[in-house]
Parts: C-alpha cells; structure tokens; sequence
C-alpha cells in the first residue's frame, strides 16, 4: 500500500464534479494470480471501517417482545414471529422488504424459521440475519452493522466496494481504505503480490490509481 495514500484519495475528489447527489467513494480491486472458479479462493468480507461509511445504513431486525423492546428506536423495523409468514406468503413485499434493508439481526431460535421461510429471498442477495442471543440487547450489533461493508469478489477478478461518501475527509477515506485493503490482502494466498492493481474513484469520477 502506497504511503500517499491521503493525496490519491485528495486526487480522485478533485477530479470528481458535483453532483445532485451524494457520490460514494469506491474501490476498484483487480486480482492476479487466483483461481477464483475455486469458491475457497474468493473473497467475502464484511469489513467494519473505522470512519462509518458515510451514509445512511438500515438495519431490520427478527426477534419477539423483549428484544423488539431493546431495539426500538436503534433498528429500522423489527419483524415479530408472527410476520416472517406473513412476509414469506407475500414475495412482492419480502423482496421489498430485503431491498429497503442493508442488514438483518434476528433472535437465533428463530433462525430455521427465516432460513426456510424467507431463505430464498436473503440468502441470493447475502442477507440472511447475523444471530443474537435471546433477549439479549441487539444495540451494539446494530451499531457496528452500520459501519460495515460487505466486499464480495465471487467468480470475477475484477470487484468493488465502497470505501465512504464524496463528503468525508480525504484523512478519513484512507485510513477506511487501509482497513479493507488489509483484510483484502490477508486473506489472499500471496498477500500484495495477489494484487494486480488498485484504483479509487467516486461513483461517477475518474479512476485513480492505488497500487
């Protein structure tokens, strides 16, 4: 990882137009050297980032009277029990509810009722619920959860991830890009030298190059 990573990072806002949007900051990873028809080879994170990514994180929740009591006011909906079959009777409104949602957490006796019932529609866009303990107080998980980003290559050499928005600090950006870069690295046979190349840009910006 390059030591000026602050003034890449600096390099790629400033190259970037406004927008009537809130841009995302991104990385473009490029792997070398990794056969990723091999599922053991392929990357899939989730990766907290020191800095938040951001923008706003929705995060649903499963659970029954005591942990929805906890949650109130920290999760963005909570699904008691007697709604999983509700949801799961009506796909429209499950896939609705999936998209609208970038985590779930769920109370884990629960877990093979959502895995059967509404498995189908979390599991092919990896969203299937992260287990709590019963009762337990789901705060912190939420909290962390909204920090997090999920980086995922599957089958493709070639594979993004948001880093953070337009308007956070360059100092910022980079020290969440070390983060994922780190993980990245680390998780590949050959470390850096996995790495064919690198390169940030915000959602509609130019690329600049990383490593």
């Amino acid at each position: 990882m390059r030591e000026d990573i602050v003034e890449i990072v600096k390099k790629a806002l400033e190259g970037s137009k406004e927008r009537k949007f809130k841009e995302s900051v991104d990385l473009a990873i490029n792997l070398k050297g990794v056969d990723l028809s091999q599922p053991k080879y392929r990357i899939e994170e989730e990766i907290l980032l020191p800095n938040g990514r951001g923008k706003n994180v929705k995060v649903g929740l499963f659970g029954g009277a005591e942990i929805a009591a906890k949650a109130k006011g920290v999760a963005d909906i909570i699904i008691i029990p007697e709604q999983i079959e509700e949801y799961a009777d009506d796909k429209r409104k499950a896939r609705k509810l999936v998209s609208a949602h970038n985590y779930f957490v769920a109370e884990a006796p629960l877990m093979p009722l959502i895995g059967k019932r509404l498995g189908p529609v979390l599991g092919p866009r990896g969203k299937m619920p992260k287990p709590i303990p019963p009762g337990s107080d789901p705060s912190a998980i939420i909290n962390s959860l909204r920090k997090t980003i999920r980086v995922r290559s599957k089958d493709r050499k070639t594979f993004h991830t948001m880093v953070g928005t337009k308007d956070m600090s360059a100092e910022d950006l980079a020290v969440n890009i070390k983060a994922v870069m780190q993980r990245v690295t680390g998780k590949l046979e050959q470390g850096e030298n996995n790495i064919q190349s690198v390169y940030v840009k915000t959602t509609m910006g130019p690329a600049v190059r990383l490593m």
